[in-house]
């Protein structure tokens, strides 16, 4: 009961712990936003540069895949270093030409198919790497700016215990009250400012935190109207998974498993290699045409290995992207469910709730002071504002972040390569409302 006090005495200010949730020596700097953090952030993300490198990547890939095998210089000496007439380079006979490999069974067209399905999945990549970094900087904003409205509470806590404690001497000294409760005050006071003390790391944390994944720092204090902001909730209407980053980077992968069976049927078939060349006669000092074709025998390796192989992992890319509609679907059913749940208890504690808590309390402050409560009706007035003032905030902690969760969830495969804050996403169908 004695740490519930403290928290809980502040209820008398709650219009004031609304408003003014950061330090007060950055009270006059203009509000840092999350706008603000996630353009910091997307300016120069680790995440967000190895997203546009696979997709070079990817690209220069293509490219590699649709160059033709390069020709071959041939040159061959034969009739040397024999015997007899053969001796030395006496009756060597020397043939220079060019060969040039030709691919059948459309190689060159699988394996473009194949660097399409793998850039479409880099490109898909890019946009699930500014996705998560949206989600990450967006819950580290909630949870600074959360630490930073604890903290506010925290210093009003501070105050209104050393207030109590104020009153409680003057109704001891005045012979009105037992100096048990004096004492039980000033536990209280003491556990306040130790409260305060607690908040204010927690904060500095949580700064330092958002300051790093942005790569710089965090002037001002948070905006408290977005970590005041409920949307409208009802009915949650389930959001298809459909048209999701989730589903298209599953489905890519599928794509490209496919375009590698393709690969591996076109691979069975040899390719030829053909070539011509111009040999000189040592004895006539004469100089002939030479032609020939080349075709590999597949008699230990066939392809029908690579074939089963790709089959296999095609089958498998397919599966997985079955598994992934339904965890799309459950993880979005649960996000909305969350999000609903925590709108719901944000709106009621923050709400009647904390008005009739208030006023609880604030009456049983003054009936304390006055001599016509106890001390014990006044810490049970205190520990329900206490209790509720609590749920709000962590109502309103989890709202942010189901919110933000949610719209990781339902980000659309746009290839978008913009950072965006679940709030001002376009409404999707199905939105608590």
């Amino acid at each position: 009961m004695n740490a519930t006090l403290a928290v809980s005495l502040i209820g008398a200010s709650a219009a004031k712990a609304q408003t003014a949730t950061s330090p007060p020596q950055v009270a006059t700097e203009p509000p840092f936003t999350l706008e603000r953090a996630l353009v910091l952030g997307g300016a120069g993300s680790p995440s967000l540069e190895a997203g546009a490198a696979g997709v070079q990547a990817a690209t220069a890939g293509r490219a590699v895949a649709s160059l033709r095998p390069n020709p071959e210089i041939v040159v061959e000496t034969e009739n040397v270093a024999g015997s007899g007439e053969y001796r030395g380079f006496r009756s060597a006979e020397t043939t220079a030409g060019l060969a040039l490999p030709i691919e059948l069974g459309g190689k060159r067209s699988a394996r473009v198919a194949v660097a399409d399905a793998q850039i479409d999945r880099a490109r898909i990549g890019a946009a699930i790497a500014v996705a998560d970094l949206t989600l990450a900087i967006t819950q580290s904003y909630n949870e600074a700016a959360t630490a930073e409205h604890r903290l506010t509470v925290a210093r009003d806590q501070a105050r209104i215990a050393a207030e109590a404690f104020r009153v409680a001497r003057v109704r001891v000294t005045a012979g009105a009250a037992s100096p048990i409760e004096q004492q039980r005050a000033d536990v209280l006071r003491i556990n306040a400012e130790a409260a305060v003390e607690r908040a204010t790391r927690t904060a500095e944390v949580a700064r330092a935190n958002l300051a790093r994944l942005i790569g710089q720092p965090v002037i001002g204090p948070l905006d408290t109207a977005w970590f005041d902001r409920i949307g409208g909730y009802g009915p949650v209407q389930l959001i298809s998974a459909e048209g999701t980053l989730a589903l298209a980077a599953a489905a890519a992968d599928a794509q490209t498993a496919s375009a590698q069976v393709r690969l591996a049927r076109a691979q069975r078939i040899p390719d030829v290699t053909v070539s011509a060349s111009a040999r000189r006669l040592e004895a006539t000092n004469d100089v002939a045409a030479v032609f020939g074709v080349s075709i590999p025998i597949p008699l230990f390796n066939n392809g029908n290995a690579a074939v089963a192989q790709a089959q296999a992992q095609q089958t498998q890319a397919e599966a997985l992207r079955r598994l992934a509609i339904l965890e799309a679907e459950r993880s979005i059913a649960t996000a909305q469910a969350e999000l609903a749940n925590a709108a719901t208890t944000a709106r009621t504690a923050g709400g009647p709730a904390l008005t009739a808590a208030t006023e609880a309390a604030r009456i049983a402050r003054i009936g304390y002071a006055g001599g016509k409560f106890g001390q014990l009706d006044l810490l049970e007035a205190e520990r329900t504002l206490a209790q509720t003032r609590a749920e709000a905030t962590d109502a309103l902690a989890a709202y942010h972040d189901a919110e933000a969760r949610l719209a990781r969830l339902t980000a659309p495969a746009t290839l978008s390569t913009e950072l965006t804050p679940a709030s001002a996403r376009p409404a999707t169908p199905g939105d608590i409302r």
